[in-house]
């Protein structure tokens, strides 16, 4: 089991980790040996996560959640397998537990009354400004 929140946790079987070889410069390294990890955790079928938790969660991951609802994450910033397999599941947790986090409801509130004076305020300035702007009569 994997431990997301208190009320969340991922089974080891949900969470599928492929070894991929790792893109960029490395020499004969990097071309024998596959060290970065693609992780794929599909998300629409999974029972640990409820359906508010999964709606977050594809709004978060973005790109990363493709149509089918599978989030697919890849790992290359270390240079062992281990470290990139702990570091891609760690960004998967902190992914989730994200979304786990119940957005913050919002209280509509009221500007204060020097707002609303400095705001209009501002707009007779620029009224005024536009004003002068007109042709110059010819004074006598």
């Amino acid at each position: 089991m994997i431990p997301v929140t208190p009320s969340i946790s991922l089974a080891e079987g949900e969470v599928e980790v492929r070894f991929i070889r790792a893109p960029g410069p490395g020499g004969q390294h990097v071309n024998k040996v596959a060290t970065a990890v693609q992780l794929r955790f599909d998300a629409a079928h999974s029972p640990a996560l409820s359906g508010p938790v999964r709606r977050r969660l594809a709004r978060l991951a973005g790109r990363r959640m493709t149509k089918e609802g599978v989030v697919v994450l890849t790992a290359n910033r270390f240079r062992s397998q281990e470290r990139n397999r702990r570091d891609a599941i760690g960004r998967l947790v902190e992914l989730i537990r994200q979304a786990a986090a119940p957005p913050k409801p919002r209280r509509p509130t009221r500007p204060g009354a020097a707002v609303k004076r400095r705001r209009l305020e501002g707009k007779r300035r620029r009224g005024e400004i536009k004003r002068r702007r007109g042709p110059i009569t010819p004074s006598e």
